[in-house]
């Protein structure tokens, strides 16, 4: 069965990769309707950064939060805020 737009505007989106991190922070963006630079501006960080999470390049920082997720035996799950 193929999940529709609306449907995966609700279900959260599983964090195990620097890639499933970009597509979700991706969707979210689109999903405000905002530019990368708009949405670059409000939080603070460069575009190109923000463009970089979204390719899911990895960094060494995102290296050690993801290892460190996966040797607790955890994952992380965003999902769409309520508030």
């Amino acid at each position: 069965m193929q999940t529709s737009p609306s449907d995966r505007d609700r279900k959260p989106f599983r964090i195990y990769t620097a890639a499933s991190l970009g597509t979700a922070i991706r969707h979210y963006r689109k999903q405000a309707g905002l530019s990368q630079a708009e949405l670059a501006e409000q939080a603070g960080l460069h575009r190109s950064y923000l463009s970089a999470l979204e390719q899911g390049k990895e960094t060494e920082q995102m290296r050690r939060i993801l290892r460190l997720l996966r040797h607790l035996g955890v994952r992380m799950t965003l999902e769409q805020a309520d508030w």
